[in-house]
């Protein structure tokens, strides 16, 4: 049996903000948005390439017996792209506040691109959350 990862929840205080924000901004499809059930909202956006989604959520009570997660407090997604430095003329271009290509060195964090798999950029969302964005050597199905 399969186990795939293909939604997660992002925390944000203003929906429509962050719908903005990932849709206009950073070129995610907006799958959904729909108002589930009276005062619950979701808004289901997906990165291009991607099989896995995010969703922001209003009024969603949580599921018995989680935790959930403070907007601003979700750190650490990350997005793969093939050129990095065109992920983030494109982030630049659309407004998004964005580090330079960075790689790890030997001693640590460099500005540039590094060798196969080690040129990143980083980025947030309006209230806080973080997200990484790596170069890949190649699409993910030719992986």
């Amino acid at each position: 049996m399969n186990w795939t990862l293909e939604v997660v929840p992002v925390p944000v205080t203003d929906l429509d903000r962050a719908k903005e924000f990932y849709a206009e901004r950073c070129g995610f499809a907006v799958d959904l948005d729909d108002e589930v059930a009276p005062g619950m909202r979701i808004v289901q956006l997906t990165p291009p390439g991607s099989r896995c989604s995010i969703a922001l959520l209003s009024g969603m009570p949580p599921m018995p017996g989680t935790k959930t997660t403070a907007p601003g407090g979700l750190h650490g997604l990350q997005l793969c792209v093939t050129d990095i430095e065109a992920a983030r003329a494109a982030l630049v271009e659309t407004g998004v506040d964005v580090s330079p290509v960075m790689h790890v060195g030997p001693n640590g964090w460099e500005e540039g691109k590094g060798e196969t798999w080690n040129s990143f950029l980083s980025f947030e969302d309006p209230d806080g959350n973080g997200w990484v964005v790596q170069e890949a050597p190649s699409e993910l199905a030719e992986r």
